[in-house]
This record gives structure tokens, sequence and C-alpha cells, in this order.
């Protein structure tokens, strides 16, 4: 193969791996906010008490944990709240505790 072909190929390759590597790095992110909010309903589910807001640092990202009350006895709104930095948007992510 030429050079001239080789050039060409990386040129056109270089964009689409850096697009992949940044899709890969926001899912990780997502995936360990959703370990992160199944992690905190279960400790509620476990003791209602203990539940209170933290934040948690995971390889550098901050995750912010908040409990809210809601309108029915009994249940919380477990949220996870990712910052904005430089790789990744802010995201927050809610459920409700059954």
């Amino acid at each position: 193969m030429s050079l001239t072909i080789l050039l060409m190929l990386g040129l056109f390759f270089t964009p689409l791996l850096i697009d992949l590597s940044a899709q890969t790095r926001k899912l990780q992110v997502e995936k360990q906010a959703y370990q992160l909010l199944y992690e905190e309903l279960q400790a509620f589910i476990v003791n209602p008490l203990s539940s209170q807001n933290h934040t948690t640092v995971i390889n550098g990202i901050d995750y912010q944990i908040n409990l809210q009350d809601t309108t029915v006895a009994g249940q919380k709104e477990v949220c996870v709240k990712i910052e904005k930095n430089r790789f990744n948007k802010e995201t927050n992510i809610c459920q409700l505790s059954e």
C-alpha cells in the first residue's frame, strides 16, 4: 500500500475513534451512576432511617446522591447527579423507592 492511502485511512478513522472513545467514557459514567442509584435504593429499603445526602468520587467524577421526600408516605426519591466537567455533561438520574 502506498503512503497516501495509509494517510487517508488514518485521517478517516481518527475522528471515528475519538468519538467512540467519548461515547465509551459517557456510558461508563452513566453505568456507574445507575449502579450507585440502585445501591442507594437497596440501602433505603434495608434501613430507611440511615439514608442521607452525600457525594461519592469515583475516578475523579463527583456523583451527588440526594434523597428527597415524596407525597407518598414511606417513599423517597433517590437522585444521582453528575456534575458537568470537561468530559461529561450534567446528568440527573432519579428513581422512586418502592
